[in-house]
């Protein structure tokens, strides 16, 4: 027997793990492995579900955006036309003043 060998912490551990597990531990490795690379394959289809609602937000407020944009332009368009509307009404000074002074010489007569 080799003092080497009995004298090393991980062939203790080996042989413990040996004693205990027996034959099951290259079943027990394989089911490890196999939920360790279920656990990476369900981490990297949530990397790309979080990927995909990423963009389709992204997506979503660059569409709102542009609804927002049309809106405002719309509203200002509207907003112009209705002072454009006030100002064709909007009283002359003038020619208020000069009908206020025929009124008056009609009264007067």
């Amino acid at each position: 027997m080799d003092n080497t060998n009995a004298s090393d912490p991980s062939s203790k551990i080996d042989a413990i793990k040996q004693l205990i597990f027996g034959e099951n531990i290259q079943e027990y490795n394989s089911e490890f492995e196999a939920v360790k690379q279920d656990i990476l394959n369900k981490k990297q289809e949530l990397e790309n579900l979080i990927d995909d609602v990423k963009a389709e937000l992204l997506q979503n407020i660059d569409n709102l955006s542009t609804d927002i944009n049309i809106r405002i332009t719309e509203l200002e368009n509207t907003l112009d036309d209705k002072a454009d509307a006030l100002d064709d009404k909007k009283l002359d000074r003038r020619l208020f003043g000069d009908l206020l002074i025929k009124l008056g010489e009609k009264i007067s007569q």
